[in-house]
């Protein structure tokens, strides 16, 4: 069965690396998607998401990583998968993704979403807090997958203006 696991993924943590590697072991085929969210305004392109996300899952034979606007559940249909995975940290992020996943099946009964809870070492984790607390002087380490470690401390060292 394939599932998908959308984000933002800007930049990618070590939490979204931990649902990715469950993920991918309970699937026999994940794709891990960047959402396009015009919302927001990422600290890192695209193209640069997408380029971390598979340094950071090399290691996983059964993952595929893609980009999509629109639609999650369009998304997860136009690549067969019937399942998108969603991350869990605490509450509130449960009170959204719930919200979330009851439109994705009102808009599409064909997919179902899994919540996976977040390791407890990750609980605290998100790509926001990476970057307030690295912009601020904390260490990077355990934060984000060693691969890309150097190129998000650069880039965020670029936009402190140091």
């Amino acid at each position: 069965m394939k599932a998908i696991y959308p984000g933002s993924f800007d930049p990618v943590t070590s939490g979204h690396l931990d649902i990715i590697e469950r993920a991918a072991s309970v699937f026999d085929e994940l794709v891990v998607a960047v959402a396009i969210n015009r919302r927001k305004t990422p600290l890192f392109s695209v193209p640069e998401r997408m380029q971390f996300l598979r340094e950071a899952c090399g290691h996983l034979s059964n993952v595929t990583v893609d980009y999509f606007h629109g639609l999650t559940v369009d998304y997860a249909e136009t690549q067969g998968a019937r399942v998108v995975i969603k991350g869990l940290r605490a509450i509130s992020d449960f009170e959204s993704e719930f919200q979330q996943a009851l439109m994705n099946k009102r808009l599409n009964n064909n997919v179902e979403t899994l919540f996976m809870m977040t390791s407890p070492e990750h609980l605290f984790l998100s790509s926001s807090l990476v970057k307030e607390v690295v912009e601020l002087g904390a260490p990077l380490e355990g934060l984000v997958p060693e691969v890309i470690k150097e190129r998000v401390l650069q880039r965020l060292k670029e936009r402190a203006g140091g």
